[in-house]
C-alpha cells in the first residue's frame, strides 16, 4: 500500500495537469487531449479522493462545477438570467409536461397548444444587446447569471448584423442565439479543437478579435432577453421578425400543434439528424403563445413553457464490480452499481444506479454480471438490462439489506395515501440526526451551494469534520475549535482564515433559505420560498413546533397533503425543534422580501371556489407579482375574499361576520386595471 505523502504527491500531481488542461482548453483554446483523456483524469482525481479522505483540494473537479467566466474578459450581470432548459426523453415526459402547463394555468385536459419548435444546435449560447438600431454588447452565456464582455469577437461573425435598417427594429432588444461551427468547418479545425462545441467555444473567447475572426463561426437567433415593448404575440412571428431584420434562424423551425406530431417529428429528425451541417442534441418546444410564456413565467431555474426534447441516450456494456447502498438525507436507500469504468457518449462512467429493490429484483441484477448501461443528457446512467448469456455460474441473487447499514435501524416502505400503495423506495426508521449516514447527508445539505453555501465545507471536509468529532449537528458549524483544525493535514493559516470568512458570512441568510437548508424531506427550494412568503416572518417560522395547526398550510397553494405530513413529522422530532432553535440564535435570518410597488400594495387575499380559466397558483402569482399577501384563513387581516364556482360555504361566513369585502373573479380584474 502506498505510504501518505506519495499518495498526496501523486494526487496534487494530477491536479496539476488538470489545471494545465483546463487552461488549454478553456483559456487558450489548444487542447492538446481529446474529451475521454480529460475525463479519464478527472475520474482519477475523484478516485483517489473516494479511496483516501485526507485528499482535498480546492481546483479539484468535485469542488468545481462548470466553468466561471474568463478573467481575460471583462465581466457582466445578464439584465434577464439565461437559464437551462428542464429536459424530457420520451412521449411520456411530454405528456406530463403538458399536463403541469395546463394544471397551472387551469385548463381542460383536451386544450392543444401551439409549439414552436426549434433544433437544440450544440454550440455555444451568446447574447446580443441592441440600442438605436446599433449592436451596443454581446455578452456570453457564462454561468447564466455573469456573462463575458465579447462584444468585439461576436462582431467578427458575419451572421451577426452590427447595424439593423429596419423602421419597426426595436428601440432596445437583446437578441440571443447560438454560435456554432458547421461540420465541414471543422475538418479543418480538428487538429486544434476536440469536437465543434469546443471549438465555437474557444474561438469566440479569443483574447485578441483578430484571432477569432479567422475562424469560421456562425450564429443563429432563436429567441430575446431583455425587449422594451414587446408587440409580438407568438414565437414564430418573433422568429420571422428575426429573419426580416437580416439574422440567421434555423430553417427546421417549425409550428407543431399535438403531442403526437411533435413526437413523429421528434422521430424523423433524429434520423436525419448526422445529415445536418451542425451538430443538435434534441429539439426545443416553446409554448409559441407569448402572453401564455409570460403567465407561465419560471420555476426554479427553468421556463415552465419550454423544454429540450433530447434524442434517444448512449449506452454501453460493463461490469457490476460489487453493489453499494447509499444513504440519503432523507434516510432512502439507494442502491448504485460499481462498474468497470466505460466510456459512453464522450463521458467515463464508473457508477449506474439501480434506483430500488424491486428494480433489482425486477431485472435480477447480480453481482458479476454484465450489464448494459445507459446515459441520456444529464440524467445519472443507469442498468437497462442484464447479458444473461455472460453470467458466471456461481452467481447469486442479490440480498437487499433488511436493517439500515448505518445505523441498524429498520428499514420500511411509506405507504402514499394517494396512490394507495406502497413507496418503492426503502428508507432507514431512524428519526433525527441518531443515523450516522443521514446526519451527514443533512449537514452536506446544510452547507450546500443552495442553502447556506459555505465555501471550504466541502463533502470530503464535512464527512472529515464528522470522523474528528468537530460536528454532530448544523449548529456545531458555527462553534468550530480552529485549533483543533490547525492541526489536520492540509489546513494552513490562509485556508482556515477562509473557512472563518465563509462561515461568517454565511450567517446572514432568507428565510426561505434557512427553511431549505433544513433539509425536510418533500420541501426543496420552491415550496421553501412558498412557505417563506405565506409565513413572512422568521419569527412565525421558528415558533413552530409540536401542536402548530399543520392543517393551515394546505392553503397555501403549490403545498399538499404530502408536504404538511414532512413538516408534521419534522417537528415532531425533539432533535430537529433543537436545530432549529439554535440555529436561530447563530444565524440572522432575514424576513422575505416583500414587492411593495405594485398595485396591490399592502393589500392580503384569500381564494375559495374555481375560478374561470385561471388556476389558484397562477391568481396567486399575480398577487404576488402586483405586491399583494395569500392569507391562508380567514381573519381580521384579510381584506378580499375572492369567490369562485362552488365556494367554501364555512369561509364565505366567516369572511361576513368579520366584513370582509368579498369580490368575484371580475372585482379582482378591476383592482388590477
Amino acid at each position: 500500500m502506498e505510504d501518505r505523502k506519495s499518495v498526496k504527491k501523486k494526487y496534487i500531481d494530477k491536479i496539476r495537469q488538470l489545471n494545465i488542461h483546463n487552461e488549454l482548453y478553456y483559456i487558450k483554446n489548444k487542447p492538446t487531449i481529446n474529451d475521454q483523456e480529460y475525463d479519464e483524469l478527472k475520474k482519477n482525481i475523484l478516485d483517489l479522493e473516494q479511496k483516501y479522505n485526507f485528499l482535498e483540494h480546492k481546483d479539484s473537479p468535485s469542488k468545481k462545477i462548470g466553468f466561471k467566466p474568463s478573467k481575460n474578459f471583462q465581466k457582466q450581470n445578464h439584465k434577464v438570467p439565461m437559464l437551462s432548459l428542464s429536459n424530457i426523453f420520451d412521449k411520456e415526459d411530454l405528456v406530463n409536461f403538458e399536463k403541469k402547463i395546463k394544471n397551472y394555468l387551469d385548463l381542460s385536459s383536451n386544450k392543444s397548444f401551439e409549439y414552436s419548435v426549434e433544433p437544440k444546435i450544440d454550440g455555444i449560447s451568446a447574447s446580443l444587446t441592441y440600442k438605436n438600431c446599433s449592436l451596443v454588447l454581446g455578452l456570453s452565456r457564462g454561468d447564466g447569471y455573469e456573462g463575458e464582455v465579447i462584444t468585439e469577437n461576436l462582431k467578427t461573425i458575419c451572421d451577426i448584423p452590427k447595424k439593423i435598417n429596419s423602421n419597426d427594429f426595436p428601440k432596445a432588444i437583446e437578441i440571443r442565439g447560438e454560435v456554432y461551427i458547421t461540420k465541414n468547418d471543422f475538418e479543418y479545425l480538428k487538429d486544434k479543437f476536440a469536437n465543434p462545441r469546443n471549438a465555437a467555444s474557444g474561438s469566440l473567447r479569443q483574447k485578441d478579435p483578430a484571432e477569432t475572426k479567422k475562424i469560421p463561426l456562425k450564429f443563429i437567433a432563436y429567441t430575446f432577453g431583455l425587449f422594451e415593448k414587446n408587440k409580438f404575440i407568438k414565437q414564430s412571428d418573433f422568429l420571422n421578425s428575426l429573419k426580416k431584420w437580416g439574422f440567421k434562424t434555423s430553417k427546421h423551425n417549425c409550428v407543431i400543434s399535438s403531442i403526437n406530431d411533435l413526437i413523429k417529428n421528434h422521430q424523423n429528425f433524429e434520423k436525419k439528424r448526422y445529415e445536418l451541417e451542425y451538430d443538435v442534441d434534441g429539439l426545443v418546444y416553446k409554448i409559441n403563445d407569448l402572453k401564455l410564456q409570460n403567465r407561465l413565467g419560471f420555476v426554479g431555474n427553468a421556463p415552465r413553457w419550454a423544454t429540450a426534447h433530447k434524442f434517444s441516450a448512449a449506452s454501453s456494456f460493463s461490469k457490476i464490480l460489487n453493489i453499494e447502498v447509499q444513504i440519503g438525507r432523507t434516510g432512502a436507500l439507494t442502491p448504485v452499481a460499481k462498474i468497470e469504468p466505460v466510456n459512453i457518449g464522450g463521458v467515463v462512467v464508473s457508477n449506474a444506479t439501480l434506483h430500488n429493490e424491486d428494480e433489482i429484483k425486477k431485472k435480477d441484477i447480480r453481482i458479476g454480471d454484465v450489464v448494459k448501461i445507459e446515459r441520456a443528457g444529464d440524467v445519472i446512467p443507469h442498468v437497462i438490462s442484464v447479458d444473461l448469456k455472460k453470467r458466471i455460474l456461481k452467481s447469486v441473487k442479490y440480498k437487499f439489506p433488511d436493517k439500515c447499514p448505518s445505523c441498524g435501524s429498520t428499514i420500511e416502505k411509506e405507504f402514499n395515501k394517494q396512490t394507495k400503495k406502497h413507496d418503492a423506495v426503502k428508507r432507514c426508521s431512524s428519526e433525527g440526526y441518531s443515523c450516522e449516514k443521514i446526519a451527514i447527508e443533512k449537514i452536506k445539505h446544510f452547507v450546500s451551494k443552495d442553502a447556506l453555501n459555505i465555501d471550504g465545507l466541502g463533502k470530503k471536509v464535512v464527512e472529515k469534520f464528522w470522523e474528528k468529532k468537530f460536528i454532530r449537528f448544523p449548529q456545531d458549524i458555527f462553534k468550530l475549535d480552529y485549533k483543533k483544525i490547525e492541526n489536520l493535514e492540509g489546513w494552513g493559516l490562509q485556508s482556515i482564515s477562509n473557512l472563518k470568512f465563509s462561515i461568517n458570512n454565511s450567517k446572514n441568510i432568507t428565510l426561505s433559505k434557512f427553511i431549505f437548508s433544513l433539509g425536510i424531506r418533500h420541501i426543496g427550494q420552491e415550496n421553501a420560498k412558498l412557505i417563506a412568503k405565506n409565513l413572512q416572518k422568521k419569527e412565525n417560522f421558528i415558533k413552530i413546533d409540536k401542536n402548530y395547526d399543520f392543517d393551515s398550510f394546505i392553503n397555501i397553494d403549490g403545498i399538499g397533503e404530502i408536504q404538511i405530513h414532512s413538516i408534521r413529522k419534522f417537528f415532531s422530532i425533539n432533535e430537529n425543534l433543537k436545530v432549529l432553535k439554535d440555529l436561530a440564535n447563530f444565524l440572522n435570518i432575514k424576513n422575505e422580501v416583500i414587492n411593495n410597488s405594485g398595485k396591490l400594495k399592502n393589500l392580503s387575499f384569500m381564494i375559495t371556489g374555481k375560478l374561470e380559466n385561471m388556476s389558484r397558483a397562477e391568481v396567486k402569482t399575480i398577487i404576488e407579482k402586483n405586491s399583494g399577501k395569500i392569507l391562508s384563513s380567514v381573519n381580521k387581516n384579510l381584506n378580499f375574499l375572492i369567490v369562485g364556482d362552488k365556494p367554501t360555504t364555512k369561509k364565505v361566513n366567516q369572511a361576513k361576520d368579520l366584513n370582509i369585502k368579498i369580490i368575484n373573479q371580475y372585482g379582482f380584474n378591476k383592482l388590477l386595471n
